[in-house]
């Protein structure tokens, strides 16, 4: 197989995500954390799709 001749630098995609993305925190108790963790990796979901759609249904349940 044949070599890539580019890679795509941390910095380009560093731009790109800034770019496109913001970010939420929260703090939450660490034992509610590891377990949410635990449940993701178990099902081999993404933690971050939880929280977007966990945003969208809140968005779209609650009056403007």
């Amino acid at each position: 197989m044949p070599e890539r001749k580019t890679k795509t630098s941390s910095a380009v995609k560093r731009r790109y995500n800034q770019k496109t993305y913001s970010a939420v925190t929260a703090m939450l108790p660490k034992d509610l954390v590891a377990e949410f963790k635990q449940k993701c990796l178990d099902k081999g979901i993404s933690q971050s799709s939880i929280v977007k759609k966990a945003i969208e249904d809140f968005l779209k349940s609650t009056d403007s």
